[in-house]
């Protein structure tokens, strides 16, 4: 697949690579492993939950709406990272490495993707796929949409927890880069299918596990 800005698509029609039996297959697949991965991962959620209620600066969890499937408003769930006053002025701002927003422990958690474990909950309940493009805000979609409308194929999909622009394009600290993001979402689209659902997550835990940042 080729990234690069000057060949993203404007405007262009697009056709889900999965039909609705494999929808529907994704779908339960997704509330089964979710229940799973809760119930196993349930002693890390308690240390973390520790380490935040120790670190004693707010509240353990991090709510933020977000736009996902059909279009509809969601709440994410996040082990929160930064300060409570990282956005005083009430104006979104994007997250960036070596963010100094951070606190200490919420820098070791991103820096092992542990604050996203509590998405385990909104993809147990249906807002999130294990694998689909990063839910993003309003605010964000709006500026995004100004250069290229075709974002609104995304909302043919669960946003998810990983994906291959997550894997790949890194922080989307820009708007470059959010549209890049867009280009191999409506990619991912196209071709997505189960067995490339499997590759993805496959490969997110050997990144992990290697302690890869992206």
């Amino acid at each position: 697949m080729n990234w690069k800005m000057s060949q993203m698509s404007v405007n262009m029609e697009i056709c889900d690579g999965m039909n609705w039996v494999e929808r529907a297959i994704k779908k339960g697949l997704d509330t089964i492993f979710a229940l799973l991965g809760l119930i196993v991962l349930s002693p890390v959620f308690l240390l973390v939950y520790f380490l935040l209620k120790r670190q004693g600066d707010g509240p353990v969890l991090f709510r933020q709406e977000r736009i996902g499937y059909k279009g509809k408003p969601f709440y994410i769930l996040k082990f929160r990272t930064m300060r409570v006053d990282s956005e005083k002025d009430g104006k979104p701002c994007l997250a960036k490495k070596g963010d100094d927003r951070l606190t200490p422990v919420g820098r070791f958690l991103r820096e092992h993707h542990l604050d996203e474990l509590p998405q385990l909950w909104n993809v147990f309940r249906g807002d999130m796929a294990f694998v689909g493009p990063r839910p993003e805000r309003r605010y964000f979609i709006d500026l995004i949409r100004k250069e290229n409308p075709d974002y609104d194929y995304i909302y043919l999909m669960r946003p998810g927890l990983t994906s291959m622009a997550t894997l790949y394009n890194g922080y989307t600290d820009s708007m470059q880069k959010m549209l890049v993001r867009l280009q191999m979402d409506l990619e991912y689209l196209q071709q997505r299918s189960l067995f490339l659902d499997i590759k993805i997550i496959l490969t997110t835990v050997v990144f992990i596990l290697k302690g890869k940042k992206f």
